[in-house]
């Protein structure tokens, strides 16, 4: 099971794959066990699995998803949403702590190019 998720993570993002197959040495314990959290738990909507994949369900996450903000970030991964589950009684505190130092670590995504409206002479 643990070669499927690896594999499906080499598809999905290279920053996760190399994450997932090396140990960072600028991660600290805590951001690791939560990058493994992420990928267990949050990789299926957050990022695109698939390369033919035209969207995600959820947002692409980032340190400033949500403004950023540690005790918000952690109540809405415990509460979630009409469209996402909430994980409060699935994972302990610490564990949707350690989603959030991982998630600290993650630079936000450029604006897409095909966001950019080309200029009309």
């Amino acid at each position: 099971m643990k070669s499927i998720a690896v594999a499906l993570m080499l598809v999905a993002s290279p920053h996760l794959a190399a994450a997932q197959t090396t140990a960072d040495p600028s991660l600290t314990p805590e951001q690791l066990a939560g990058r493994n959290l992420f990928a267990q738990h949050c990789v299926v909507c957050h990022v695109k699995t698939l390369v033919t994949a035209v969207r995600t369900y959820g947002p692409a996450l980032s340190r400033n998803t949500l403004g950023g903000l540690d005790e918000v970030m952690a109540a809405f991964i415990a509460t979630g949403t009409s469209n996402m589950p909430g994980f409060k009684y699935s994972l302990a505190p610490g564990e949707i702590g350690a989603i959030v130092a991982y998630l600290k670590t993650v630079p936000a995504e450029p604006p897409a190019a095909a966001a950019r409206q080309p200029s009309q002479h």
